[in-house]
């Protein structure tokens, strides 16, 4: 009787702990979650299609690069009390933050399309009967509705639980029965070839990992969580004792580095699906998720094939409204319009009708011959190219002392801002070179 005492006691600890744990995710978690959108899924099938396993190393090693990077948004946001773009505004001159802007509008309206086309593919994997037209259509439709008029608490809550629709990708590769010992020793070593193809993926890789979109969603999305909570941003506690702000940005840490990690094995685990089923027969053009379930099915079985789809929809629904959403902070924040999706319709109309137009741009490509299969690979490079400038500004306001106090950059962390900054301006002048 004692022992199960002791073991109901032992389990109730661990249920709280981790209802803590959960309840501490948030912005952090969300935002990684998105980065595996349908064309971060269709990248890194047809990177496993086409190179195996041989580039499975990707996943652990960008791991610590884009969570420094979304740490030091994080912390940006937490710190002043203003979005990404707000500060570029009061750092940078208006060039500098219209060049972010605009490429950051143009890329994010570009993927929105793009995830809308692969979406509605996904749809017609379980049921080929339905419209392709219609199902863009009401994705855009049920995606703007959700944003503009769900309270922001259930809105955020809903981003979070639909989160968990990337385990699927986890189980289809188990179920899948791949050579895992293989997979986990090309995870390890890295190995490059510089080939022209291998050179576009990398950069699609890069660009589909460390996205300007997730820098101005996190950033802003801090300050929305710090609102919501009733509480003061860093930048207002300025008689605040640090030792009362600490905890915040630990909790902030951990949050950031879990969505993170999220989504890098998630990347691991599509890879390693398309390397270890697809490359071994003979197929090696993969170019949307959709098309991947399809190849995959008739080797791996019709598990496998169900959890791609249903991945790739929970997938465009998590990351849709993130990009239209970052797009939206970034243009508000410029023009010093009310923004915030805390904020009601009424209370912001020029913040919500960027995120209309953002949609509408994206639904619009989906009827003027646009292929949705390769846009989403070109989607990806897309974001790699427009990358290094936000990241440069980034950099720069996480290491300013004036801006930043205590909360400053330490040296280790600048050095792989720096870093990050300079392996993603190589890959887009390379990805530029390659399409010329």
């Amino acid at each position: 009787m004692t022992q199960i005492v002791r073991d109901a006691g032992l389990n109730n600890k661990v249920f709280k702990k981790t209802k803590d744990y959960w309840l501490m995710l948030g912005p952090g978690l969300t935002t990684g979650a998105s980065d595996d959108d349908p064309s971060g899924i269709a990248t890194y099938s047809q990177t496993g299609a086409q190179f195996g396993f041989g580039m499975l190393w990707l996943a652990p090693w960008t791991l610590p690069l884009m969570a420094t990077v979304q740490e030091m948004c994080a912390r940006i946001g937490l710190v002043t009390g203003r979005g990404l773009a707000g500060n570029i505004r009061v750092f940078f001159n208006k060039k500098v933050l219209y060049l972010c802007t605009t490429l950051l509008f143009a890329a994010n309206s570009f993927n929105i399309g793009a995830d809308l086309g692969a979406m509605a593919k996904g749809v017609q994997l379980l049921n080929p009967h339905l419209g392709y037209g219609w199902l863009v259509v009401g994705f855009a439709v049920f995606s703007l509705l959700l944003q503009i008029f769900t309270p922001y608490a259930k809105y955020a809550k809903y981003l979070k639980w639909l989160a968990l629709i990337l385990l699927s990708y986890i189980f289809s590769a188990i179920l899948a029965h791949i050579n895992w010992g293989e997979a986990v020793k090309h995870a390890v070593i890295p190995s490059i070839h510089f080939t022209k193809d291998q050179i576009i993926l990398i950069c699609a890789i890069l660009g589909t990992t460390i996205s300007p979109y997730l820098f101005f969603w996190q950033t802003s999305q801090e300050v929305e969580e710090a609102v919501q909570r009733g509480q003061l941003t860093v930048h207002d506690r300025s008689h605040v004792d640090d030792k009362h702000v600490r905890p915040m940005i630990k909790s902030m840490r951990i949050d950031v580095w879990t969505g993170m990690f999220l989504s890098n094995v998630v990347m691991f685990f599509i890879i390693a699906a398309a390397g270890g089923i697809l490359f071994p027969h003979g197929i090696t053009q993969i170019h949307s998720a959709a098309e991947a379930a399809e190849a995959l099915r008739p080797f791996a079985g019709n598990a496998t094939y169900f959890l791609f789809a249903v991945g790739l929809i929970g997938t465009g629904l998590l990351a849709i409204p993130v990009l239209a959403g970052s797009s939206s902070y970034a243009l508000a924040e410029s023009l010093r319009w009310k923004e915030g999706l805390y904020r009601n319709l009424e209370q912001a109309r020029a913040f919500y009708g960027i995120i209309i137009i953002s949609m509408l741009v994206g639904l619009g490509m989906n009827f003027i011959g646009l292929d949705p299969i390769k846009a989403l690979i070109y989607a990806a490079v897309a974001n790699a190219i427009v990358a290094p400038v936000v990241l440069f500004s980034i950099v720069r306001i996480s290491s300013s002392k004036k801006f930043m106090g205590s909360f400053v950059n330490k040296k280790s962390t600048t050095v792989i801002g720096w870093l990050v900054f300079g392996l993603m301006s190589i890959s887009a002048i390379a990805a530029i070179i390659t399409f010329l």
